[in-house]
């Protein structure tokens, strides 16, 4: 879906956010240090247990899918709803670096066969699937990959479904980093994801309105960064991060047009007020 060619505006409420990173643990903390109310420590990621998952499952779950349970759990609670009811977009620069990485290992050496589990965690929509499996979802989920775009891409897309088909959507965003030699190719320090609950209707829990006007949310003005050398650092290096404006705008509760990485010659430019 794609609102580029299309004078409309479109309009959503954020009903709940999640988001967990490196030195960040949860929306309340990285609120106020986007607020600059404490100061950022950057501190390697600690991923939950996805404790949702049955026993079996979570003994399977890498980063990746540790990293999109917590945000859509911590977002979907906020937004009090009921995550099986949800439709959903995961959207990802690159998906699940380490078993890339432990799969073009095994294929290099003199023992190419590939475990099922490690098999099937290759694939971009693994995160989606384990999610369905930890909440009982069975509404549509949408699976993006934009490279540095990624998370542009998928707000875009979950923005439009939630309008057009009138319902709340799931949005979740993550990366992961690639070992060596993967790394210097690809360098993405730490994990980090972050998930949005949008909802074409306001609530008593809505944070913000979120406002898509049309062909003109396409622009070439330059995006917003950040004034936190620590979390602008994160938001150059991991592609998911590219989400920190649109936070701190939310954070800020005012009026504002956040300009996000998109295409290399075109952003996506949203205007945020309060709900």
């Amino acid at each position: 879906m794609t609102v580029s060619n299309t004078s409309i505006p479109l309009t959503v409420f954020v009903e709940g956010i999640g988001l967990v990173g490196p030195g960040l643990s949860s929306w309340d903390e990285v609120r106020d240090k986007l607020l600059g109310q404490t100061p950022y420590v950057s501190t390697p990621t600690v991923l939950p247990p996805p404790m949702s998952l049955p026993a079996a499952e979570r003994r399977r779950a890498g980063a990746v899918i540790k990293v999109s349970l917590a945000v859509g759990h911590e977002a979907v609670n906020a937004a009090g709803l009921r995550a099986a009811d949800l439709p959903s977009v995961f959207t990802s620069s690159g998906g699940d670096g380490v078993n890339c990485h432990d799969i073009c290992s095994t294929l290099a050496s003199s023992d190419r066969l590939i475990s099922p589990t490690r098999f099937h965690n290759s694939v971009h929509n693994a995160a989606s699937g384990y999610w369905s499996i930890s909440t009982g979802a069975t509404p549509t989920s949408s699976v993006l990959c934009a490279h540095d775009g990624s998370f542009s891409a998928g707000l875009l897309e979950a923005v439009t479904q939630a309008v057009v088909d009138n319902t709340p959507v799931l949005l979740v965003a993550y990366d992961t980093h690639y070992p060596e030699p993967l790394n210097s190719k690809r360098p993405v320090p730490d994990t980090l994801g972050v998930a949005l609950v949008l909802s074409p209707q306001r609530s008593e829990r809505s944070l913000a309105r979120i406002t898509l006007s049309g062909a003109a949310c396409m622009s070439r003005a330059p995006v917003d960064t950040l004034s936190d050398p620590g979390l602008e650092f994160l938001r150059q290096t991991i592609p998911a991060a590219r989400a920190l404006p649109l936070l701190q705008g939310i954070a800020r509760q005012q009026a504002a047009t956040v300009t996000l990485d998109y295409l290399d010659d075109m952003h996506l430019a949203l205007d945020l007020a309060q709900p």
